[in-house]
């Protein structure tokens, strides 16, 4: 199979293995929201930061070295294997031990045991890391597949009957430790790859070499992600969390699925052309047009519809959550573009630009938190937007001189996307104001959103409309 074709195929399996979970666990978010309540999902949401960055300390950015080194062996596998199981271990014992100390920060003692507990998933996290490296390096994204939707389906199951116990916290503590548990067994199973006895200091330092600073970038990037949430679960209460948390889920649940396609799919195969800057420029180029041409809809319709959407799924409870809905919405739109430009750079080996990049926008954005907090909740939100649009502007700028590929032209080919979601969005927006029943509100709204976006794609011809169309023909009659 050639080069494009290869790319489509193996999006098409990713993009399927996250809409199938995301699917799942959209429908067990809206059980467990109804049994569970918004501080049960505030005390989950309070270290979330804490085994998200751990979970990057162990994986030290050295899966993404393997997939970008042109002839990584068994030898570099085992070692990263080795490692990262090593190092997750002494990880695990640093959070055991602060867990009294970090619940003494947020004055909630069930942490303690809730960190102990859910921080296992650091060094199980550590063994799926290889494997999914292994997989993306090797393009056999079906197997992302099946271990994907056994841990979902698993852990949904698992979630809610300890929910229907009356367990609490520790339904959503034991959903995410089955999901990663079985995602990796399936992988253990399914992956031919097994670690040799083989452990090479050499190949370890010319991995960290390129490793250790998409490490930091990592770093930087989850702590700056979930920093708003250890601002929110210290300065208001674990319920306004709870809302943040669920409000920022449902635009999530949509983006993950383009974003992370894209992320897993786009590096290995950037890495192989790393050294044809045409063809660099393609390729970054054809992801931009087509996951914006999805995305920006998406995000615009998920936004109007968030009041209708909140009571039906929901219920009136959880109402705070909306406006939180609609700024992530905003925020999360252009993350698709953030990764086409950060993945180009890391493919041609530029780690210490991506690592510069990370800084430059999280000093800005950590910035603009300090300066909107005391002005309250929703002020912050509108910042982190301010700083959305900064940060795309951040990622662009390289990849004028590295891969030809400037900032004004990703502005044309976003804007034609960006200015009929826009339109779609004020139209939706105003079927809203009719107050009809909330069910037939809902409705109207995502027919007419829906009819006025494909209209006007096929009205203003939007190439990349007929591009999807004919891919997905395409991978249809190979089936």
């Amino acid at each position: 199979m050639d080069t494009p074709k290869k790319v489509i195929f193996n999006l098409i399996w990713r993009y399927a293995e996250r809409c199938g979970a995301q699917l799942i666990q959209f429908v067990v978010s809206i059980v467990l929201a109804r049994l569970l309540t918004p501080s049960d999902y505030g005390l989950v949401g309070l270290i979330t930061v804490f085994i998200a960055i751990a979970n990057v300390f162990a994986q030290s950015g050295l899966g993404q070295a393997l997939v970008q080194r042109k002839n990584a062996d068994d030898t570099d596998f085992s070692t990263v294997f080795y490692y990262s199981i090593g190092f997750s271990i002494i990880l695990y014992v640093i959070l055991f031990f602060s867990a009294p100390f970090i619940a003494g920060f947020y004055n909630e003692p069930l942490l303690t045991a809730v960190i102990r507990v859910l921080g296992l998933v650091v060094v199980i996290g550590a063994v799926n890391s290889v494997q999914q490296a292994y997989v993306q390096k090797t393009m056999q994204f079906k197997r992302f597949f099946w271990a994907t939707l056994g841990g979902t389906l698993v852990s949904a199951v698992v979630g809610i009957a300890m929910a229907y116990k009356g367990l609490g916290v520790w339904a959503l503590v034991a959903q995410q430790l089955t999901n990663q548990c079985i995602d990796t067994i399936v992988l253990w199973l399914t992956v031919k790859w097994r670690p040799i006895w083989a452990f090479s200091i050499t190949r370890m330092k010319q991995l960290f070499s390129y490793g250790w600073k998409l490490l930091c970038s990592s770093l930087l990037d989850t702590a700056y992600n979930n920093i708003y949430s250890l601002v929110i679960g210290k300065f208001y209460s674990s319920s306004d969390l709870g809302y943040y948390n669920r409000g920022k889920q449902f635009p999530m649940l949509i983006i993950q699925n383009i974003n992370s396609a894209i992320d897993s799919v786009l590096f290995p195969v950037l890495s192989e052309a790393q050294n044809e800057k045409e063809r660099l420029k393609a390729m970054t180029r054809r992801a931009i047009v087509t996951s914006t041409f999805l995305i920006f809809p998406a995000m615009a319709g998920l936004a109007a519809v968030a009041k209708p959407l909140t009571v039906i799924l929901l219920t009136e409870k959880w109402l705070p959550a909306v406006p939180f809905i609609q700024f992530c919405c905003f925020t999360y739109a252009f993350w698709p573009v953030h990764t086409a430009n950060l993945q180009a750079i890391k493919a041609i080996g530029r780690s210490d630009i991506f690592l510069k990049l990370e800084i430059i926008k999280k000093v800005i954005g950590i910035t603009t938190l300090i300066v909107t907090l005391p002005f309250g909740l929703y002020a912050m939100m509108i910042g982190r937007c301010v700083s959305t649009i900064s940060s795309s502007l951040i990622n662009a700028f390289p990849n004028r001189r590295l891969i030809g590929y400037s900032y004004g032209e990703q502005i044309r080919d976003m804007l034609p996307s960006l200015l009929l979601s826009a339109a779609m969005c004020a139209i939706v927006l105003a079927v809203g104001l009719l107050n009809l029943n909330v069910w037939l509100t809902m409705l109207i709204q995502i027919i007419v959103g829906g009819g006025v976006y494909c209209a006007g794609a096929k009205l203003f011809k939007f190439e990349c409309m007929e591009y999807i169309i004919g891919t997905a023909r395409g991978f249809v009659k190979k089936k």
